[in-house]
Parts: structure tokens; sequence; C-alpha cells
């Protein structure tokens, strides 16, 4: 937060809910999209190029499976040294003209969980190579790839449970990117694939748990300057 090679999946309008916004593909001047045609990312660039950035929760994440729901005050993911992970591509490939901007990340960390089963305790491990895609467009967007089983949720006490995101096949996980001082991360109601696995109390019916979260992306380069997505 690598035993798994960075990529750059489609982005879907159903499962991890992901989107990219897009421009119509025209098939010459003037004319009109044909029905069904794709559609082309357009142009992205990531500013400061070459600069390492953080994430820092604001606020609380939740994890729902079934009728547990799991929330977490405290998460990151930051640079670490003799890395490149959290680093802004060095120009020009910070600037993607037909597409978005990718970086691998450290996975996010995640501390002081709560479940709400009563008597039970909950602790997140993340591993795995994790990236994020940053898209321009209106709203932008970036786009966590989780690898196949980089999130595992465990509870102990009242109910033994364990839910192990991506289980079978990375997972993307759709946000809203927002540029500010700092700029910001939104996930909003992002369905991530799950297996669950325990005993009485554990949602081992559900195949999808639903992530909500906001985080704050700073400059660690230089703090002055915001970390920005622009066309």
């Amino acid at each position: 937060m690598r035993s798994r090679s960075l990529r750059t999946r489609a982005l879907l309008a159903s499962g991890a809910g992901l989107a990219c916004t897009a421009a119509l593909t025209l098939t010459g001047p003037g004319a009109s999209a044909q029905p069904g045609a794709p559609l082309a990312a357009g142009s992205t660039t990531v500013s400061p190029a070459g600069h390492f950035f953080a994430a820092k929760l604001v606020g609380k994440a939740t994890f729902k499976a079934g009728s547990v729901t799991l929330t977490c005050t405290v998460s990151t993911s930051q640079p670490t040294a003799g890395s490149d992970n959290n680093r802004v591509p060095a120009a020009p490939g910070n600037h993607n003209p037909a597409g978005p901007v990718v970086s691998p990340i450290n996975a996010p960390t995640y501390s002081s969980c709560t479940a709400s089963l009563p008597g039970v305790t909950a602790t997140v491990v993340t591993s795995g190579a994790w990236s994020v895609a940053m898209q321009h467009g209106s709203p932008s967007t970036a786009t966590l790839t989780v690898p196949v089983g980089g999130f595992v949720l465990k509870t102990s006490g009242l109910a033994t449970c364990t839910v192990t995101g991506a289980p079978t096949a990375a997972a993307d996980i759709a946000t809203e990117f927002t540029n500010g001082a700092p700029s910001k991360l939104t996930v909003t109601n992002a369905s991530v694939p799950v297996k669950v696995e325990g005993g009485f109390g554990c949602p081992t019916s559900a195949a999808t748990s639903v992530f909500n979260a906001t985080y704050e992306v700073t400059n660690t380069t230089d703090p002055a300057t915001p970390i920005t997505v622009t066309g």
C-alpha cells in the first residue's frame, strides 16, 4: 500500500461503477455519432509532473456488505522512500491526449475500524499493486484499481468473518476528482466484488460491498502546489 503488474482496465458502467467522461466519436466533419458508436476518452493532464502525492481520509470510510457495515476513521496512502508509487508521471507521461494518466500507488491503510455487529472487532489488511487512473472530464474521475485479494476485512468476537475484496479479478473503484487546495477524491456508493466467509452473523450471501469515502489529495513534494487534473 506489487506482485501484479499495473494495468489500465476498461472503464465499466456497472460492476465497480466506473465512468470516464468521454467525447462522442464522429464519422467526419459535421457528422453525428452513429447509434452504439464507442465513446472516446478525452485529453488528460495531471500536474505538477513528477511530484509525489498523498491521500488522507476525511471523516469516515464505510464498507457495507449485506446487513453488516464496517466504518473506519483513519486511512491513508503515502509515498515511500525509494519507490515511484504515489507519483505523478514525469513529463511527457503526465499527459495523455486520449485517455487517463495512470500512477501506481501504495495500498491505502485502514485503522480505527468498527463493525455494526455488537461484540465484534474489525481489522483491514491491504496489499498488492494498486493504481489510480486520472481522467479529465465533467466531472473528472480517479479510478482506483484494487488487485486480486488486495483488500481483506476480518472480524472477531461474536462473529468471525473474512471479507475479501476483488476475490477473483482486479476490481475498479469509481471516484470523482475535484481540483482544489487540497484536491479531493470522493467515492460514492461504489460497488466492489467481495467473497464473505464465516459462520453465524457473517453476510455470506453478499457478493458485493458498497464503499463510501472522501480523501484529500496533497502534494508532498511541494505542499503549496496542489495536485490537479486538467485537459
